[in-house]
């Protein structure tokens, strides 16, 4: 009997024993998000800086649901990077399963994600009050990775709150592991969006071989 489990339900536990995924702390697994970052200009800074701006803004005014979170912050972030200009498409909304090899276990579920170029994964997690976890995304967005059909790239994501950012990177290989960057907030002194937008190019680049 097949059984069947909705994505937004799945457990980094239910991950590890039907598909064998790993969390890895090697840190030369994730180089990723820390070395050869691309600089990020002036004017980028002075935006990023009113995007900042607006989420304490919106702090005065809870709660913080999806839909805000992606308009006040994470398009801002999306349009100042250039990722809906080519070479990147983005998709959303698209449901997508995974699945076992013999069929024992199907995660289905819509996401809550953007997809930038099939390798890119971002989502948003509505958060209900401002110290809503992002860890409650982890499972589900690597769900949603793994059942990526290019199983010879690695596939990276970030997952925001809006407050807070943490990327992660994927790679199947004889078994699939997945390694996590540091966590970057809002609170934090100075603007971590800084960080946060270099890594996002820094992937870009990687996905694209430029």
């Amino acid at each position: 009997m097949v059984q069947t489990i909705q994505a937004k339900d799945v457990t980094l536990r239910e991950l590890s024993l039907n598909f064998g995924l790993q969390l890895t702390h090697n840190q030369q697994f994730f180089p990723e998000w820390q070395e050869n970052l691309p600089e990020i200009t002036d004017l980028q800074k002075q935006q990023l800086d009113r995007v900042k701006e607006g989420y304490f803004n919106l702090l005065a005014y809870p709660p913080m649901l999806e839909g805000v979170v992606r308009m006040a912050i994470l398009d801002p972030l999306l349009f100042i990077g250039e990722f809906y200009l080519a070479p990147f498409h983005v998709k959303a909304e698209k449901s997508v399963k995974i699945s076992t090899e013999d069929e024992g276990i199907i995660v289905t579920g819509t996401l809550d994600v953007l997809i930038l170029k099939d390798t890119i994964w971002v989502m948003i997690i509505e958060s209900k009050q401002v110290e809503f976890s992002i860890e409650a995304g982890l499972a589900q967005i690597l769900s949603y990775m793994l059942a990526n059909p290019n199983c010879e790239q690695p596939s990276f994501g970030m997952i925001t709150t809006g407050g807070s950012f943490i990327f992660l990177k994927l790679v199947k290989g004889d078994f699939p592991q997945y390694g996590l960057s540091r966590l970057f907030s809002m609170l934090n002194p100075g603007n971590d969006l800084y960080t946060v937008l270099s890594i996002l190019k820094g992937l870009a680049q990687t996905v694209t071989g430029e």
